[in-house]
């Protein structure tokens, strides 16, 4: 009769804990599988602000080109070509 009472409730017992963990488990796998998602939105995102940050610095040494002909040139001076050189490199 005692081994009825223990098997009837340790079987049932066992079957929920292991009811938990599975759930457990796939809860894990899909919160894995959510933030790799999301971790991949955010790296094409980013390789996108590296396109456009490719485009500045190209667009900043052709500036910084423009201004050292000047100087070069004549056409301002070293005092006025590093002012304006700072605040390029400055924004």
């Amino acid at each position: 009769m005692e081994k009825i009472i223990f098997f009837g409730l340790v079987i049932p017992i066992m079957a929920y804990v292991l009811y938990l963990g599975g759930m457990a488990i796939m809860n894990g796998f899909k919160s894995k599988e959510a933030n790799r998602a999301e971790k991949e939105e955010a790296e094409n995102e980013s390789g996108d602000t590296s396109e456009t940050s490719a485009e500045q610095s190209s667009n900043l040494s052709d500036e910084l080109t423009k201004l050292n002909d000047l100087k070069e040139k004549g056409i301002i001076s070293q005092e006025e070509f590093e002012k304006a050189k700072n605040k390029l490199l400055n924004n």
